[in-house]
């Protein structure tokens, strides 16, 4: 199927020879400046945005968190300290978890500063309108500028990883190719925009695919050989080449520390059910998810599901210890949403209003079939004692 190639997509399609790989395709629809959806700022997140978040649902979800942030804080040092964020979308997880923690940590907040990674202007822009007035010290940087000078605190990336660019491959029976996205031209009905195989993956690219697949469950062996007969020919997935470099960018940037990603992420057997022979990307907009890629480049948002053992084994490599992981529903429960929910219960006649949007907002956190299925995994660097910096984390007794 051919989609509608805007006109600066079809210039730089034409500047590569007419192709590229969907991980540059990605990058560009998402976080061109002038054009992708976050780096233009034209992507909406909330209620009635494109999609919504759990922070956009209201404070609860930050207040919930809070005392986790502050636990590991605390923990750290008793020196200055940063809490930081990657990707802070529209600001509202970063300004919600500032105030919470100047109005119930006031002597914790004395030493801390919030930092955000933000790399695209447009949304830049935004979060400098929802932080005025922040009561934390406020600073934006890139994760380089911070790495100059590394901190101590914690390090979120709330739905970030998953809009990490992919490369998109294909089994074609034989071999994997890497997927293209090819420009064609027509004179009559203009520039289009397909998906088609390429390359073969070079040997070292496809060896790690067969190990990764093994770690993923969908396959019994890494041998090529003896794997290959598992997977039907046009099985689709992806590859998420820039995870590994993501975590040891983070990793730069913190002396000692956690980091909490809270994200779309999949057991292996979850990951590579038969349902997702075509992969785990999809596309968002006004609310809507759509398996259809190519629409409108640069004005849907473009999102690729986590493995979570992939994570685990990538995170690993980059020096991260594992504290524990947990669906949000599961942490969030352990953190106090029963017992806010019931508060609810309490509300004046006049406050009805609120105390019903705030019981729907809750309630949408920890549903099990939308966001109480998104993981929370929290990784340590530097002399943790695990058990004690783990809360919500830790295993239920036996």
């Amino acid at each position: 199927m051919t989609r509608p190639c805007p006109a600066w997509l079809a210039e730089r399609l034409r500047a590569a020879g007419g192709s590229v790989p969907f991980a540059r395709y990605m990058d560009w629809a998402l976080h061109d400046p002038e054009h992708g959806a976050y780096g233009s700022g034209r992507l909406q997140v909330g209620r009635s945005g494109d999609f919504a978040t759990s922070p956009s649902l209201g404070p609860d979800f930050a207040g919930l968190l809070a005392p986790q942030i502050a636990q590991w804080l605390e923990q750290v040092g008793t020196e200055r300290l940063s809490l930081i964020e990657a990707g802070p979308g529209e600001g509202d997880l970063a300004a919600d978890l500032a105030a919470e923690l100047a109005a119930r940590w006031p002597q914790l907040a004395t030493r801390l500063e919030l930092v955000l990674l933000e790399p695209n202007a447009g949304m830049a822009t935004r979060q400098r309108r929802r932080l005025a007035g922040c009561p934390l010290p406020v600073r934006w940087c890139s994760f380089e500028q911070l790495a100059a000078e590394p901190v101590q605190g914690v390090l979120l990336a709330h739905e970030v990883l998953d809009a990490l660019a992919v490369e998109r491959v294909i089994w074609h029976g034989a071999l994997w190719r890497r997927q293209l996205v090819v420009l064609d031209e027509d004179a009559a009905a203009g520039p289009s925009l397909r998906l088609a195989p390429g390359e073969p993956l070079a040997p070292q690219a496809d060896a790690a695919l067969w190990s990764q697949l093994k770690l993923r469950g969908l396959v019994e062996s890494d041998v090529p050989s003896a794997a290959a007969r598992a997977l039907p020919a046009g099985w689709t997935t992806e590859l998420h080449t820039g995870l590994t470099p993501w975590l040891q960018q983070a990793g730069s940037v913190l002396t000692i520390g956690v980091l909490l990603v809270i994200d779309y992420a999949l057991e292996t057997w979850r990951y590579n059910r038969a349902s997702r022979a075509d992969g785990t990307l999809l596309a968002y907009r006004d609310q809507q998810a759509s398996g259809e890629l190519l629409q409108q480049p640069g004005c849907w948002d473009l999102t690729a599901h986590l493995c979570l053992e992939s994570v685990d084994a990538a995170a690993a490599a980059s020096g991260w210890g594992l504290l524990g992981q947990r669906r949000q529903g599961e942490a969030l429960l352990a953190l106090g949403l029963a017992q806010r929910l019931h508060g609810l219960q309490q509300s004046e006649p006049y406050e009805l209003t609120r105390a019903l949007a705030s019981r729907e907002a809750l309630l949408r956190l920890v549903d099990p079939a939308a966001l109480g299925d998104f993981r929370w995994i929290a990784y340590r660097k530097g002399a943790f004692d695990d058990a004690a910096a783990a809360l919500f984390l830790l295993e239920p007794p036996g």
